[in-house]
């Protein structure tokens, strides 16, 4: 882990001596509830920094828990924080009692109240109408479960294979002995189809079962060791009430999920959730902060908390995993992870974690080097094992060169340049599922890449042509980008030639409107000529994308009007007067409008005005 580093706020009132600073421990301070309504597409459950699994609570949203819904569909694996789309929810475990006669999540779902549910990292609990406590814990690779009932001699736990916050495509179940399920679970889906992937599962309780069962649609088969659907197991719990299940997860195949559980499984629930604890409290010390009240300190834990669940160990304890290429390979000196939302990290969380877990984050970009080699093309947005195509532009460019950067690629600066400069150069051709810079051929050509509305998308996944100004404007910050560690490796003719693309920003500059604006196939400006729309840019408007030109300021100061017009027009953009008058409410309810508005912040004061 490396040294805690001491922040220190200015909006940070009345500072706090140091001791009174650090009482206590930090994982008290995260509010895992924080994001779980309103479309913040958080979860509440346990996980590890970085783990493969998320056991989290369902309750019917398409990504997992919504805080206003009070009915849980199941426990499941898999969940990704803060994406907009569904995907995962793989295997969702619910305890039940009495007879069972529904299959369907929706309907056989429990009721519970949020002042009987509670949660921190690592951890959730929650009291269910049925009179069942539920609680959860993880490790890396497992998801530790520990129900107690109330004295029954039909205390259920179900096992649902068929459904999940995905497509399912295929699934099988398998009562291999009294004690252990085992479940294969091919889905497919993010936003859009995905090609197929499958995860792998093992369920092992610490005590044997009394009956067992498995359904397929609607028939419930008692007896059955078998089935497309889901398991049952009974248990007695007149005298002893609670039942602990340790779940692992492959995306190999069975005997990587088995593996995991003999690695990482064998441990009661109190030891795992303890592990588990003393694992976030080690990752949260990395900082420490002073001053400020205890919700601004809750708020700021809680989001350095979350900065921490992604992206995700994929590789198993024998160190294999599946490829993009849906082959099985073996790391080597390093943990193989997946998951990658690349364009709403490579500004933001790839710096940070290449300063608080460099560990980690060079595994992360040795990871996203092999993605390459193994299915020919750098990912844009990946889950699991599949590419989703999902956001536009070139965000792979400048999360690795800026992993050369930081120092991170020492050994694999020529494969991940190599990679660099193909996507750079190309286009995937259509048997890939990489997307890559779609609009290259005409970026490469004409110096900027066009909007066209309501092109046919050749892939599943977002296109770059419905988004041509803001493709543009990301094309030519990863030419910035890749200039630099070209020239670093010596790769001068290279260097001079993506610096001069990355001048290509000034091709969808509109003198007449003093804003970046959409071009047609043409060269035509079209769209709307205000700068507070949006067609023609990704999740923002030519307001917010003004300031996407990091690698030339002074020149985009230029095109704008100067420093003087630079600086009111930034002032404009931060609401500058309503920010004296009121800071926390501007911050808050203005600043925070789309992710160009967050990701801009540290824009503003180019000029370094003293007042700022």
């Amino acid at each position: 882990m490396v040294a805690a580093a001491l922040l220190m706020f200015a909006a940070l009132v009345s500072p706090a001596p140091p001791a009174a600073a650090q009482q206590g421990d930090l994982v008290d301070l995260v509010n895992p509830f924080i994001g779980t309504e309103n479309e913040g597409n958080t979860f509440p459950g346990a996980a590890v920094p970085f783990g493969m699994v998320q056991l989290s609570p369902d309750t019917g949203h398409n990504t997992g828990y919504d805080y206003a819904q009070d009915r849980i569909r199941g426990f499941s694996l898999v969940h990704l924080s803060g994406v907009g789309c569904g995907l995962g929810g793989d295997l969702p475990v619910l305890p039940t009692v009495g007879e069972v006669t529904e299959t369907d999540y929706a309907k056989y779902a429990a009721s519970f109240r949020h002042d009987d549910e509670q949660a921190s990292p690592g951890y959730y609990r929650v009291g269910l109408s049925s009179g069942i406590t539920a609680e959860l814990t993880a490790s890396t690779r497992t998801g530790v479960q520990r129900y107690t009932f109330p004295a029954t001699d039909k205390a259920n736990v179900l096992l649902n294979a068929g459904q999940a916050l995905h497509q399912t495509l295929s699934t099988k179940v398998e009562i291999l002995d009294n004690r252990t399920v085992r479940t294969a679970i091919t889905g497919q889906g993010f936003c859009q189809d995905t090609r197929p992937y499958t995860v792998y599962t093992i369920t092992r309780f610490d005590r044997p079962f009394t009956a067992y069962g498995t359904w397929d649609g609607t028939k419930v088969t008692e007896g059955s060791t078998t089935g497309p659907g889901g398991a049952y197991l009974r248990f007695d719990t007149t005298r002893k009430r609670t039942v602990e299940a340790t779940t692992a997860l492959s995306y190999v195949d069975a005997s990587g999920a088995a593996g995991n559980l003999r690695a990482e499984g064998g441990r009661s629930f109190d030891a795992v959730r303890q592990a588990a604890r003393r694992a976030w409290e080690d990752r949260l010390g990395d900082i420490r902060v002073q001053g400020g009240d205890a919700t601004v300190r809750r708020t700021f834990y809680s989001a350095l908390y979350r900065s921490f669940l992604a992206p995700n160990v994929g590789s198993d304890t024998d160190g294999r995993y599946t490829g993009w290429d849906q082959r099985v390979h073996r790391t080597q000196g390093f943990t193989y992870y997946q998951n990658w939302s690349l364009w709403d990290t490579y500004r933001t969380q790839a710096q940070f974690l290449a300063l608080l877990a460099p560990g980690e984050a060079r595994d992360m970009a040795i990871s996203v080097i092999r993605v390459a080699e193994e299915s020919g093309w750098l990912p844009k947005w990946g889950y699991g094992t599949v590419e989703t195509n999902i956001m536009t532009g070139d965000p792979v460019t400048p999360y690795l060169t800026n992993a050369y950067q930081q120092g991170l690629l020492k050994g694999y600066e020529e494969r991940a340049y190599q990679a660099l400069k193909k996507n750079a150069d190309g286009v995937p051709p259509a048997g890939s599922p990489a997307v890559g810079r779609e609009a290259n051929q005409e970026y490469l050509h004409n110096g900027f890449a066009p909007y066209i509305a309501n092109r046919p998308h050749a892939k599943p996944g977002d296109s770059d042509y419905d988004h041509g100004a803001s493709a543009t404007l990301e094309y030519a910050l990863s030419d910035a980008m890749l200039a630099q560690m070209a020239r670093s490796l010596g790769h001068r003719a290279d260097a001079d030639r993506y610096a001069a693309r990355s001048r290509n920003y000034r091709n969808v500059f509109d003198p007449s409107t003093g804003f970046f604006r959409a071009r047609d196939a043409s060269g035509a400006f079209t769209g709307p000529a205000d700068p507070a729309q949006s067609v023609g840019f990704h999740e923002g408007t030519s307001w917010q994308y003004q300031w996407l030109v990091p690698q030339d300021l002074p020149g985009m100061t230029d095109l704008i009007g100067g420093r003087q017009a630079a600086n009111d027009r930034l002032d404009a953009f931060f609401a500058y007067d309503q920010l004296l008058k009121d800071p926390v409410k501007t911050t808050r309810e203005v600043w925070v409008n789309g992710a160009y508005d967050y990701y801009n912040a540290d824009k503003y004061n180019p000029q370094n005005e003293p007042d700022l």
